[in-house]
C-alpha cells in the first residue's frame, strides 16, 4: 500500500502533507518553493510509494472558481502526465488557511512562528489530506 500525498498549491510556496505507509495518519511533509515543486515530487515518488496525490482546489464560499483555479487545473494536468501511474484527486480547500492559522494559534506557537507562511502551508496541506481521508471513510 502506498502513501497519499496532499498538495496546498501556491504561486510562491507549496505546502505538502503525507500519510504514513498504512494511510492512517496525515502529517506535514514540507514546504517547497513552487518553481522547485515538480523536481521535489519526482524525487519523493522515487523514494516512496505514492498511490494518490490530492490537490487542494480553492473555491469561493459559493463554490465558484477563484483566480487560483486555472493555474491549479494546469498543474493537475502536468501532474497527471508526469505521474501517469498515480491517481490525482481534487479536494475542496476552502478555509484551510484560516483553519491552519487557528490550529497553529491553538497549538501555542509563538508569534514569530505564526508568521511563518511555510508552516501555514504545511498545516493547510495536512487539513486538505485529513479531509480527503475522512471523505474516503465516509464513502465506505
Amino acid at each position: 500500500m502506498g502513501r497519499i500525498l496532499a498538495i496546498d498549491y501556491g504561486t510562491k510556496r507549496t505546502g505538502l502533507a503525507v500519510t504514513d505507509p498504512e494511510c492512517l495518519i496525515a502529517g506535514p511533509l514540507d514546504s517547497v518553493p513552487t518553481h522547485k515543486l515538480m523536481d521535489y515530487l519526482r524525487e519523493y515518488c522515487r523514494q516512496e510509494i505514492v498511490d494518490c496525490i490530492v490537490v487542494g482546489e480553492p473555491k469561493r464560499w459559493n463554490g465558484t472558481d477563484t483566480q487560483s483555479s486555472q493555474p491549479i487545473r494546469q498543474f493537475i494536468t502536468v501532474l497527471e502526465k508526469v505521474f501517469p501511474g498515480i491517481r490525482v484527486a481534487r479536494a475542496d480547500e476552502r478555509f484551510t488557511s484560516l483553519l491552519a492559522s487557528r490550529a497553529i494559534l491553538e497549538a501555542g506557537i509563538s508569534r514569530s512562528g505564526r508568521r511563518d507562511k511555510a508552516l501555514v502551508d504545511r498545516v493547510s496541506a495536512v487539513i486538505i489530506l485529513q479531509g480527503y481521508m475522512d471523505s474516503l471513510i465516509q464513502s465506505t
